[in-house]
């Protein structure tokens, strides 16, 4: 699904050219599951950020769902982002003003997407992720949790088979992040597939892939093998919770 191949990427910062890609490259197939780990500088939220189709690479191709993507104009990679990809991230990037409801039904309404089709997949989301008493609420009314509960069903309403999380859990407590993490999971056993950026070596543990990053290069990517037991079960408990619970 996801073809990368000598990716690289510079930056001017400061008179200095920082390196922030090295010769990447990266196969990913339709439904997988992958952490990306490594210090801060690492380049991971830079990788995220070029598969994404947020950021341009200075040099080497880029190919999705098998068709070149590395020299499409801005509005051509802004019209495939809205249907491939949907994006999480640790700071929500929700629009203040705007209510729960409001701010997971905008891509929608920036797509064009009839009233009646978005109401129908707002009341599904808003139920999906228990937010249905909290949907007239701002972000300021709301816990991190419930934000970034808001920020996933943003990232679902236009049905993305893509998910990017850029430390989805740095501004949650440990019980709430795994609450988030199981939602996440969730669109993974549903088919999806998630990319995963974070610090937290026992969140990226979670993944079926890890890669581990230093310096703009790849230095590992290994399969995680079966889970053991007792994170098989500590998953299912964390997952009974959340779809017991609507107001975290």
């Amino acid at each position: 699904m996801i073809r990368l191949a000598g990716i690289e990427r510079k930056f001017a910062v400061g008179g200095e050219m920082v390196h922030a890609l090295r010769g990447v490259s990266l196969e990913l197939a339709q439904g997988e599951y992958l952490s990306i780990m490594g210090p801060s500088g690492s380049g991971k939220s830079t990788l995220l950020n070029v598969i994404g189709l947020l950021d341009r690479p200075n040099a080497g191709t880029y190919e999705l769902d098998g068709r070149d993507v590395t020299g499409l104009s801005d509005d051509e990679l802004a019209r495939v982002r809205r249907e491939k990809m949907g994006f999480v991230f640790q700071f929500f990037h929700l629009v203040p003003r705007l209510s729960a409801e409001q701010n997971i039904e905008l891509p929608m309404v920036l797509a064009g997407i009839a009233p009646a089709e978005r109401r129908s997949r707002l009341e599904r989301l808003l139920a999906d992720y228990g937010l249905a008493d909290r949907a007239r609420h701002r972000p300021e009314q709301l816990s991190g949790g419930q934000c970034q509960r808001v920020a996933i069903a943003r990232a679902m309403s236009m049905g993305p088979p893509v998910i990017l999380a850029d430390e989805p859990t740095g501004n949650l407590d440990r019980h709430t992040g795994q609450e988030v993490m199981a939602l996440l999971e969730r669109l993974h056993r549903d088919g999806g597939t998630v990319l995963l950026v974070t610090h937290d070596p026992e969140i990226g543990a979670r993944a079926r892939r890890r890669l581990r990053m230093i310096d703009g290069a790849i230095i590992s990517d290994e399969r995680a093998p079966e889970l053991t037991a007792g994170l098989a079960a500590e998953r299912t408990a964390v997952e009974q919770r959340e779809r017991g619970t609507s107001g975290t």
